[in-house]
């Protein structure tokens, strides 16, 4: 188990959480149904990663370090990017947000490499 991924990915889901709420209860009405949309759509893929990244950290797999990264920082930027939006902020942030999202596509990707390149000491293939 890597402490710091699960750490991190421990931080990111509370972090989700409580923008959640922070967009459901005080800032109720003060989105437009767009803005809205960007806040929700924020909060949910950053607590997918932030559960993709306590899944990373409690694998037994070498080299979980780099898709743990490209997970972690590719919901950063894609929600923040959706957060700052939401907020008022212009609208340009929106051609970052690919790019977290490839980010995070890359992690996974990676981590299925990962998965299917492991060398198993017990098994015969």
């Amino acid at each position: 188990m890597d402490r710091l991924i699960v750490a991190a990915g421990a931080l990111l889901g509370g972090s989700a959480v409580t923008l959640g709420a922070f967009g459901a209860h005080a800032l109720e009405g003060a989105f437009t149904p767009e803005q809205a949309g960007w806040w929700e759509m924020a909060v949910h893929y950053q607590m997918w990663h932030a559960l993709g990244l306590l899944f990373v950290g409690a694998l037994p797999l070498a080299r979980m370090r780099l898709p743990a990264w490209c997970l972690g920082l590719g919901a950063a930027i894609f929600s923040g990017t959706l957060y700052l939006m939401a907020l008022g902020l212009p609208r340009w942030l929106g051609a970052v947000t690919p790019l977290g999202g490839a980010l995070m596509i890359a992690g996974w990707m990676i981590l299925a490499w990962s998965a299917l390149r492991r060398r198993d000491p017990d098994s015969r293939r």
